[in-house]
């Protein structure tokens, strides 16, 4: 599997190469019974979530980084078996995904990584987490607008969001009023293709704090978007 981390200019060692082999060895054996991913065979697991989950790698900037809708781990545990300096923080609602995520970090020896159970409208208002990250990342969660409520709580001023979307134009208009509501701007998009696959990375750069009033409740985020 190594040659297509290599076509997308991703290069490996022996070392985290075999960190990806037991991860997916672990997904396969987990999605037996938590019904992880649709996805299962050997190669296209490889392309549409390990590859496709650092294709954000030259965003991922500072130390601490925190995943929101982690499910099975796309992209945050690709990045981290990539980035072993940098911290991570994994959250998801649902309780069986937390607990295959536990046990990847564990069995990969993935230091300083965290998974919390848990929904990001709540976790969002906690001052344990509030502000407290250089970078958000999610992927395959909601549209845009909802997303951003969702994540932008998370980051410090100067930190970045960074959202990983399909053919994403019409996402990012509908998004702008969120965007600058919650205290941010767009500072790069990145359109990208994975085989015959549209993929935009957004970068979304937070430039003041965001209002306590945000997030507001799941409902009303999904109902009302900004």
């Amino acid at each position: 599997m190594k040659g297509i981390f290599n076509k997308y200019g991703i290069i490996l060692d022996e070392e985290k190469l075999n960190k990806f082999e037991l991860y997916y060895e672990l997904l396969i054996k987990y999605n037996e019974m938590f019904n992880i991913t649709a996805i299962t065979e050997k190669e296209e697991v490889y392309k549409k979530h390990f590859t496709d989950s650092l294709l954000g790698r030259e965003f991922i900037k500072g130390n601490s980084v925190i995943d929101i809708g982690a499910g099975g781990g796309f992209p945050s545990i690709p990045l981290k078996i990539l980035n072993e300096d940098k911290s991570f923080i994994l959250v998801d609602a649902t309780e069986k995904k937390c607990e295959f995520l536990r046990e990847v970090i564990l069995k990969l020896d993935l230091k300083n990584t965290e998974v919390i159970c848990g929904r990001a409208e709540e976790l969002g208002k906690n001052i344990k987490y509030r502000e407290k990250f250089d970078v958000c990342v999610s992927r395959a969660v909601a549209r845009l607008n909802i997303l951003c409520e969702y994540c932008i709580p998370f980051i410090k001023v100067g930190g970045s969001f960074v959202a990983y979307k399909g053919d994403a134009e019409s996402e990012i208009s509908e998004a702008e009023n969120a965007i600058k509501a919650l205290g941010c701007k767009i500072e790069k998009i990145e359109n990208l293709s994975l085989e015959d696959a549209k993929r935009t990375i957004v970068e979304i750069k937070k430039i003041k704090n965001t209002e306590s009033k945000y997030p507001r409740a799941n409902g009303r985020i999904r109902k009302n978007p900004l």
